[in-house]
């Protein structure tokens, strides 16, 4: 049976397992790897069977798959019905470039337009966890 765990002093209940997608469209944030890992129908099946096994809690990065493990996250929700949805704690991380070239870091601005992204790919409105993936230089 799935144990779960409130988050210090908020709101927020996670499950004792949290479900990686960092192979979700790609294999972590290497950009080389990208399209490697899970497509979407295989993550899809991969979330289906965490919710089966009550895992509740599922951590993803922008960078992840250039962007693929969030998108492919958000098509599963638009899926999935309420209930469910209501049970679901996202969390997402910045620090890392999304493509080659791209700029990597925790500034203000990048952060502002990083959140933004993430919640378009995932199709919603707030973000329950926000990490940053390193420590800033």
């Amino acid at each position: 049976m799935m144990q779960y765990q409130k988050i210090g002093q908020t709101d927020i209940t996670v499950s004792r397992i949290i479900l990686g997608c960092g192979c979700f469209g790609g294999i972590g944030s290497a950009p080389s790897l990208f399209d490697q890992g899970e497509n979407e129908e295989q993550a899809h099946k991969i979330l289906d069977a965490a919710v089966r096994l009550g895992i509740t809690t599922f951590d993803t990065a922008d960078a992840y798959g250039g962007g693929r493990s969030e998108t492919y996250i958000g098509s599963w929700l638009q899926q999935c019905d309420e209930k469910v949805r209501s049970t679901i704690v996202l969390s997402s991380k910045t620090f890392n470039p999304m493509f080659i070239g791209d700029s990597k870091g925790l500034s203000k601005e990048r952060i502002s337009e990083r959140i933004e992204g993430t919640l378009k790919r995932l199709g919603i409105k707030q973000l329950d966890m926000y990490l940053s993936y390193e420590m800033d230089e």
